[in-house]
């Protein structure tokens, strides 16, 4: 064996990928960064203020303080605090001297609403995991597979040719099978190729992702008239009149009609609601982004995966309406780029391969390694000449 061809075995051999068997690709990312980001915040937030506002209703003792007439008891004062509180509603008199009721409730259901806004941001999540995560997961398995088999066939497939040209005695021989073999489209692989155009004629993927987004921006627009139909008129009532002369007190001459109480909570509540409203607003163009990255491909990751043999959805110009399950898929390939180990080999290759081009006609993996395994990727010249001269 000469040192050139031993060099190029050993190249050959060291540009194969590892095989991985048994339990592999288990740290699949089935969610986007930003997606898992908007469901962190999205369904985290309300509760860390739920959290919040729990705490400082223990910490604080009564959310309100009211005034009570000075013959009140303690015992009297703290059943008007908690009376105040268990009905809060403000009674309010009108230019016809009669009064005006208006509840306050959304003060005392603050930690509940906050728990429901964050059940209600955890739904789109679960449509997702159990709608589309498992076809999802199939799909990457299957296609981050095939994509390191494909590689790793072409490579196998240059080292073939390099033992049959050592072999051959004849160049002619060689050359003339190769180009019989590249004509007949032997080098091809078209399985992945045709799977991926079929994902083009599937929805299911992005029908899901597209209902996931919708959703929240469903949830957020509820959000956003819920605030400010429920918490934009009471919030800057600091105080309010009660009215604790019901059932056995109603006939009591010395209790006043009307009691001044305040709501020492009211801060928490503004800081909450204001809160709740700029991060929600901030995730809506984030939401919005997410939805339009599916009206583009992601043709980097397809132009670098084109040097497979067969792999050529953009040169064929097959790709058409962005909004299918191909599309999808191609997001979370590169979300799962580090499982994708054939990646820094193409990526390598299609930059050395730009630039050789001027000298040599390269087009797949199988044309590269050729070249560099000290193979001419087509027929030389020379020989070409000689069977000219051959047969004049």
């Amino acid at each position: 064996m000469s040192l050139a061809h031993a060099a190029a075995e050993y190249m050959l051999s060291d540009a194969l990928l590892p095989d991985r068997r048994g339990p592999r690709l288990q740290g699949l990312r089935l969610e986007l960064p930003l997606d898992r980001i908007v469901k962190f915040v999205a369904v985290g937030f309300p509760l860390l203020l739920m959290s919040l506002a729990f705490a400082q209703e223990f910490s604080s003792g009564s959310p309100i303080s009211c005034f009570s007439p000075g013959n009140f008891s303690a015992r009297q004062a703290a059943y008007v605090d908690s009376s105040c509180w268990d009905s809060l509603v403000h009674h309010q008199l009108d230019e016809s001297g009669r009064y005006q009721l208006k509840s306050l409730w959304p003060h005392k259901a603050l930690p509940y609403s906050l728990l429901a806004l964050a059940v209600a941001m955890y739904l789109p999540v679960l449509l997702w995991q159990y709608a589309a995560a498992p076809a999802l997961s199939s799909d990457l398995l299957f296609i981050i597979s095939e994509l390191d088999k494909s590689y790793n066939r072409s490579i196998r497939l240059v080292q073939h040719m390099v033992k049959i040209r050592h072999k051959s005695s004849d160049p002619h021989v060689f050359w003339d099978e190769l180009e019989k073999a590249r004509g007949e489209r032997y080098f091809e692989f078209p399985l992945l190729e045709r799977y991926l155009a079929c994902k083009q004629r599937s929805h299911s993927l992005v029908a899901t992702y597209l209902l996931r987004n919708s959703l929240l921006l469903l949830f957020t627009s509820a959000t956003y008239l819920y605030l400010g139909h429920f918490h934009l008129d009471i919030f800057f009532q600091k105080e309010f009149s009660c009215s604790v002369k019901t059932e056995l007190l109603s006939d009591e001459t010395d209790v006043p009609d009307l009691i001044t109480c305040r709501l020492t909570s009211l801060s928490v509540f503004q800081i909450v609601s204001l809160s709740t409203l700029a991060i929600y607003t901030v995730l809506v163009p984030v939401i919005i982004y997410n939805l339009t990255r599916l009206c583009r491909w992601d043709k980097r990751l397809l132009s670098i995966y084109e040097m497979l043999p067969a792999f050529d959805l953009l040169s064929r110009k097959m790709l058409g309406c962005p909004i299918n399950d191909l599309n999808v898929i191609l997001l979370f390939l590169r979300a799962n780029i580090s499982e994708l180990i054939s990646f820094s080999w193409l990526s390598v290759l299609c930059v050395l391969k730009d630039t050789t081009t001027q000298k040599h006609h390269i087009d797949t993996v199988v044309d590269f390694m050729t070249l560099l395994a000290g193979l001419e990727p087509s027929k030389p010249k020379h020989l070409t000449r000689q069977i000219s001269d051959e047969n004049p």
